[in-house]
C-alpha cells in the first residue's frame, strides 16, 4: 500500500496547495504513481492547478455516495506523468465524513506509491476529514509568528488524532527578508516554537506560482522545484542536506 500523507496548515494563504502540487510533481518525476486527493470541499483548487477542470464530471462525493466507481472520478493530470487527481466536492456540505475516508483512502492507496491529501486550512470539519486516514502529516508554515503559532495548534490536534509522524515545511522563505523582519532569532527558534521537526525549506519562487496558475509543470531548474525534489527524496527516506539558507 502506498504511503498516505496529509498536507495541512493552521492558517490559510501559506501556499499549502501549491506545496502539495510541487511535492506531487517531484514524486512523479522520481517514477512514482501519485494520487492527489483534494480535501477542500467547496473551495477546490487542485483541478484548476493540474489542468483537470475542463474534463471534471465526478468528484469524491460521487464515489462515496455510490454514483460512480472510483476510477471514473480519478483523473490523470495532463502534462504530469504518473500524477492523478481525485477532486473535492463542489459544495462544502458534501465534505466526506472521517469514518468514510478511513475506509476509502487505504483502498485507493493500494494502487499508488503515494497518496497526498490536500487539507483545507484551519481546524474544522474539513481538517478532520482530511487527516482521518493519514499515516503522516506535513505542516506548511510561512516564517511569521502567526503561522508558527497556528502550526503548533495543528501539531497538537494531529497528535490527538494519533498522527505521530509530523514534519514542518517552511514555505515562501527568503533569507534577506527573514533577517530584516527579525521575528525569530534564527530558523531553529522558529522550529522550536512550532514543536515540529523540519523536513524542508521552500524558497519564495514566483515561477512555481506562475506554473500552477497555467496548469503546467514548473521548470525543474527553478529554486522552488529543486527544493521540492529534495523534499520528495527526504520523504522517501533519503538523507538529503538542506540547501544553504543564504542562497534562498
Amino acid at each position: 500500500m502506498g504511503a498516505i500523507t496529509v498536507i495541512t496548515s493552521g492558517k490559510g494563504g501559506v501556499g499549502k496547495s501549491t506545496t502539495t502540487v510541487g511535492l506531487a510533481c517531484a514524486l512523479s518525476r522520481r517514477g512514482r504513481r501519485v494520487l492527489l486527493i483534494d480535501g477542500d470541499a467547496g473551495l477546490r483548487s487542485l483541478d484548476r492547478m493540474l489542468g483537470v477542470e475542463a474534463s471534471l464530471v465526478y468528484d469524491i462525493s460521487d464515489v462515496t455516495e455510490g454514483r460512480c466507481e472510483p476510477i471514473r472520478a480519478i483523473y490523470p493530470c495532463p502534462g504530469f506523468n504518473g500524477l492523478f487527481l481525485l477532486p473535492a466536492p463542489a459544495h462544502e456540505q458534501d465534505t466526506i465524513a472521517p469514518e468514510v475516508m478511513r475506509q476509502l483512502v487505504p483502498m485507493l492507496a493500494s494502487y499508488y506509491d503515494h497518496v497526498l491529501i490536500d487539507s483545507p486550512a484551519g481546524i474544522g470539519q474539513g481538517f478532520a476529514s482530511a487527516v482521518a486516514a493519514a499515516q503522516r502529516a506535513l505542516v506548511v508554515s510561512n516564517p511569521d509568528p502567526v503561522c508558527v503559532r497556528d502550526s503548533a495548534t495543528v501539531r497538537r490536534l494531529l497528535t490527538q488524532q494519533g498522527i505521530r509522524e509530523q514534519r514542518l515545511i517552511i514555505n515562501r522563505f527568503q533569507y534577506s527578508r527573514f533577517k530584516k523582519l527579525g521575528y525569530f532569532d534564527d530558523l531553529d527558534s522558529m522550529i522550536d516554537e512550532s514543536g515540529i521537526r523540519l523536513i524542508a525549506v521552500i524558497p519564495e519562487d514566483v515561477r512555481i506560482a506562475a506554473a500552477s496558475a497555467q496548469a503546467q509543470p514548473a521548470s525543474q531548474r527553478s529554486s522552488g522545484s529543486m527544493a521540492f525534489s529534495r523534499l520528495a527524496a527526504r520523504l522517501e527516506g533519503e538523507n538529503v542536506p538542506l540547501a544553504s539558507l543564504r542562497w534562498l
